[in-house]
């Protein structure tokens, strides 16, 4: 049987379906700084904290708000010519994010996760699934080369003149 040869649509993709708690919560964020150190983005870069942090409060949302007994939810990471997207797939469909995130009150113990997110993405949304939605943030490659290696650089940015592509 022939060997077919498949073009991948991410240079680097990690996908892990994980326990809908906090400890499912924290290892999402541990998870995420592993493989991009793996992918050349090191531990303590602005890149490498930024994902993390952005995996960490959509995990935790999963986790909490969009938490369905005896349901995982699903980390997906993925590193694009047009950045690192992570995206965070949970089974509960009538509960979404708001559009618009606002701060809560100054008092308020919780719900700056999804202000954290808007602030830190360069773009972030919300798709439908057939069971439940995903929720993904886009943090685009960073300004200050030193953070990262040249060839991960130019595995991100791509070609000087990038050929537009759709949003999966």
């Amino acid at each position: 049987m022939p060997h077919q040869v498949q073009t991948p649509t991410s240079a680097h993709t990690f996908t892990q379906r994980i326990s809908a708690s906090p400890r499912g919560a924290r290892l999402a964020r541990r998870l995420v700084r592993y493989h991009l150190d793996g992918w050349g983005v090191p531990y303590g870069s602005e890149l490498s904290d930024t994902v993390a942090q952005i995996a960490a409060e959509l995990a935790a949302n999963a986790a909490t708000h969009g938490r369905v007994p005896g349901r995982d939810f699903q980390l997906r990471l993925l590193l694009r010519a047009d950045g690192v997207r992570v995206e965070v797939s949970d089974t509960r469909t009538e509960c979404g994010p708001p559009q618009r995130p606002e701060p809560p009150p100054d008092e308020a113990e919780s719900g700056r996760g999804l202000v954290l997110v808007a602030a830190l993405a360069a773009r972030w949304g919300v798709e439908s699934r057939a069971v439940g939605k995903t929720v993904w943030a886009l943090v685009a490659p960073p300004e200050r080369p030193d953070d990262v290696s040249d060839d991960v650089l130019d595995e991100v940015r791509g070609p000087a003149h990038p050929v537009p592509t759709r949003e999966p």
